[in-house]
């Protein structure tokens, strides 16, 4: 018995060991992510970049970083773009700085952009990157061609108390508290954190193929979460009623697109923005949640449209 308890126990460990080594080999390929970094005067600000032509900054939203960006560039931006996505304040490669409003988050873009020596960009920004998208173009209108704006996160003087959490606050801090657990559940079951992104099961049996290879990406890019925890503190900045927004003041190309049932980012935030933007041009769907499930194919081509009149490609 002696011996069986034994051989079991020196299993146990191997398997631990086996799993704990797959983990930190794990982090360490996410960790190293091909991303390069802007020294600015705000804090250094992390980006990763592809693509050809006109330049649009991709602006990632809660949880996110670069790596979303990436993301959001590959899915809903047309050939013949060069796109930049940085990580925000506090996200991975990307520093916390003393003032880390949406203001000054917006002129770090700015100052980036003065590092890659790109003059004028168009703005795509989803979620909770759309409150500094906004502040970069009242701040910077003569660098602004034109602003596209996904599943508005609130911003103020609008306040956060209209956002439905999919999940408890408390689940959120136990998750997010260290890399291993979340990564063991993600290894159990990929899409075990499709709520946090409102994925529900109606909006995910309507997915496309390449809705659901975004879905499942979006999920992944959570890791490592300890590197995105600063930036998840920070998020309330939009909300600040110091750093208060007046959506009227922008005279640029704008293009909202929010769906009605999005239950992470209220559809008012959306309404209010466009009625106060002259000129705004607006996708409201009926479904497909924060993610658009369902409706990419159409985002997609709604921006290229506006792309095409806006910020024309060189190939336009």
């Amino acid at each position: 018995m002696r011996r069986v308890l034994v051989l079991i126990t020196l299993v146990l460990v191997v398997f631990v060991g086996a799993v704990w080594l797959v983990f930190r080999q794990d982090m360490q390929d996410r960790m190293s992510s091909l991303s390069s970094v802007a020294d600015t005067r705000f804090a250094p600000v992390a980006f990763a970049s592809g693509g050809a032509g006109v330049p649009v900054l991709t602006i990632h939203g809660a949880g996110g970083g670069h790596d979303q960006g990436r993301l959001l560039a590959e899915a809903f931006l047309p050939a013949g773009y060069r796109w930049i996505a940085p990580s925000r304040f506090g996200y991975p490669g990307s520093a916390l700085p003393a003032n880390p409003s949406t203001a000054a988050q917006a002129d770090a873009f700015a100052a980036m952009l003065d590092r890659l020596g790109i003059r004028r960009v168009t703005l795509l920004a989803m979620s909770g990157g759309v409150p500094p998208a906004l502040q970069f173009a009242l701040r910077h209108p003569d660098r602004t061609q034109a602003l596209i704006l996904l599943s508005l996160a609130p911003f103020a003087p609008l306040t956060a108390e209209e956002q439905e959490l999919p999940v408890p606050l408390w689940l959120y801090d136990a998750l997010f508290a260290t890399d291993f657990p979340l990564w063991a559940l993600l290894r159990v079951s990929p899409r075990a954190l499709a709520p946090m992104f409102d994925a529900r099961p109606e909006l995910v049996a309507q997915m496309t193929a390449a809705e659901a290879g975004f879905l499942d990406a979006m999920i992944a890019a959570f890791l490592p979460v300890t590197l995105r925890r600063a930036g998840l503190a920070n998020e309330a900045a939009a909300i600040d009623p110091a750093a208060a927004i007046n959506p009227s003041a922008i005279r640029v190309p704008v293009l909202l697109v929010h769906a009605r049932d999005d239950r992470l980012t209220p559809f008012s935030t959306a309404r209010f923005t466009a009625e106060r933007i002259a000129g705004a041009e607006t996708l409201f769907l009926d479904s497909g949640g924060h993610l658009l499930l369902g409706h990419q194919d159409a985002v997609r081509q709604r921006i290229a449209e506006f792309l095409t009149i806006n910020a024309p490609s060189v190939a336009e």
